[in-house]
This record gives C-alpha cells, structure tokens and sequence, in this order.
C-alpha cells in the first residue's frame, strides 16, 4: 500500500455540509419558530454565511441553501408569500460570500428543493400538479444561484417525481435524497418500498440517489437498495432520538438530539457507508461543523479524498 493511502485508496468522496435549521438557532439565542430557517435569511443573514463558513472550513466541498423552510406553502401559511424571492436571492449570497471569504475553489453550492409543507408528512403533502408547480418556482429561484440542485427529505414517490421533475427540466445536476422509517425496514415514510423510489428516480434520468434526514442505523438498513443502483449514491443522517413529536407547524424545539452521536460516533457511521460503496456523505439536523470536520479527517486518514464533484 502506497504511502498516505488507506483504505479508500485515493477513492473520491463527496463531503456534504451539516444541518444548518438546529445550529442557527443556537447562534442566534432566539427561540426557534416553524419558519425560523427562512426569517434568519432576512433578519441576520450573515449568521448563515458564517455558518456555511464554518462548515467550508470543516471539510464541506458542497454547501447547501438555506432555504429548507422557504416554500410557497410554508410561505403562504404564514403570511409572507412576498418574501420568497428576497429570501432566496439572500440565501444565495450567503453561500457564495462564504466560499469567498474561505479561499477555497473547490467548493460548489447545491440548491434545496424540500418537502413543500411539512418533513416526514407525505400525507399533508400538495397534490402532484400543485407540488410540480411549487417546486418548478423554486427550480427558478435557485437555478441561477447553484450548481447542483438537492432534492432533499422526500417522503414519498409523489414527493420525489414531482421534485426531481421540476429540477430535471433545469439542466442542472440533479440529486434525490429521500428519508426512510427509523424501523430499519427499507421503506420511504409513505410506507413505499425504497426500492420502488430508487427505481423510479433511475428511470427519470436523476444524476444521484441519497438518503438523508434518518436515523443513521436506519441508513445502514438501507444500504443494500441503495448501492444497488448503478449511480452515485450518498448518505447524511439526523441526531435525533426520534421524529415522532414533530408535526405540521412545530419546530425543532420538539425533537431531541442524541447523546450517544458525537462528532467521533457520527464519522464511524458515516465512514462505514463509504467503505461499503457510498460516495456523497455529510450531515443533516443535528450534525454541525464539529461533525463533519471529525468525518473529513476520518475520510482523509481512510485514504479517500473529499472533493465537490466526482470524476466521470
């Protein structure tokens, strides 16, 4: 084995940035609302480009847009439909002013194309034709702002088709993470089988499949479905206990972070679905910048190497 070289053996890995929602409200000392990922944007926007820094400086080859909250529907509810294209716009500054500020030129920015209305609740989620009209406007949005367009925490196929649609149509690299039952039965939280979710978004020409947003021994669960795909697949999970608290309107002042997932215990997760063949890694709610800073020395110290895109 050639010097500096593990067991990654050089193999290019994709390291994805943490959950930005949990993070910014400790920053902010304010108490968190359901649109708190979306008001921050407007109010201290530069808590969020310090963040995205944070993790650049981590490890993270790609940073994600802030803007998991900043749907029509969520939106809408609240009574700030008018400000969706300003906070877009500002999240998009956030993240390039922070790849600025880091000096780093391998860093690209994905978009964020999120359950319309509510996480891990494909039963409140808009009909098809109302759900591919949303996420088309947000395609629109955040088209000139990134370079891969993340569909990400989709909970269902109607979910996924209707997303991955809209940022097809975009001619941007376009990624599909769906999140699974924390039972560690391979199926979406629709209760559909993962499989069936893998093989429709092959069929539609996606150019990768992830899981995000579950628990990571869910994710281990679902490891033989998603590596037998033949395109690039990624991992990031939560640290919570469990999701069961969170509904419709709440916030994550509802949910619990576990005590048994440090930054050491998520890397031995994480680098566990590398070595069985994933290759977009990083971390969702709960998993800050201490995290994936562990995770990329680990990666590092395998032999592998943290890029922002992979090779053809």
């Amino acid at each position: 084995m050639e010097a500096g070289k593990g067991a990654g053996d050089g193999a290019e890995v994709v390291l994805l940035d943490g959950g930005m929602g949990q993070e910014l409200v400790r920053r902010s000392g304010r108490e968190p609302t359901p649109l708190w990922s979306s008001q921050v944007m407007l109010d201290q926007p530069e808590l969020v480009r310090d963040l995205h820094l944070d993790f650049i400086r981590a490890g993270a080859r790609i940073i994600t847009l802030n803007t998991y909250t900043a749907t029509p529907q969520r939106l809408g509810l609240a009574g700030v439909g008018e400000s969706i294209a300003a906070i877009h716009a500002a999240a998009g500054k956030a993240a390039r002013d922070a790849i600025v500020l880091s000096g780093e030129a391998d860093v690209r920015v994905a978009g964020c194309l999120p359950p319309l209305v509510a996480t891990y609740r494909p039963d409140v989620a808009p009909s098809a034709d109302e759900s591919l009209a949303s996420y088309r406007r947000l395609v629109e949005l955040q088209a000139p702002l990134v370079d891969v367009l993340l569909c990400e925490a989709l909970s269902s196929c109607v979910e996924a088709r209707a997303a991955a649609t809209a940022a097809l149509e975009s001619g941007l690299p376009v990624w599909v993470s769906l999140t699974v039952k924390d039972d560690l039965t391979a199926t979406l939280r629709s209760g559909e089988p993962l499989a069936d979710a893998i093989s429709m978004l092959q069929a539609m020409g996606v150019d990768a499949i992830l899981i995000n947003c579950s628990a990571p021994e869910a994710i281990q669960g679902s490891l033989e479905n998603l590596l037998a795909s033949p395109l690039p697949t990624g991992a990031y999970a939560n640290g919570f206990t469990s999701i069961a608290e969170l509904n419709p309107g709440g916030t994550v002042k509802d949910l619990k972070a576990r005590e048994d997932l440090g930054p050491k215990q998520y890397a031995a997760h994480a680098l566990g679905w590398v070595n069985a063949g994933i290759r977009i890694v990083g971390g969702c709610c709960e998993v800050g910048p201490a995290h994936i800073a562990c995770l990329a020395e680990q990666l590092r110290s395998a032999g592998y190497r943290c890029v922002s895109r992979l090779s053809e």
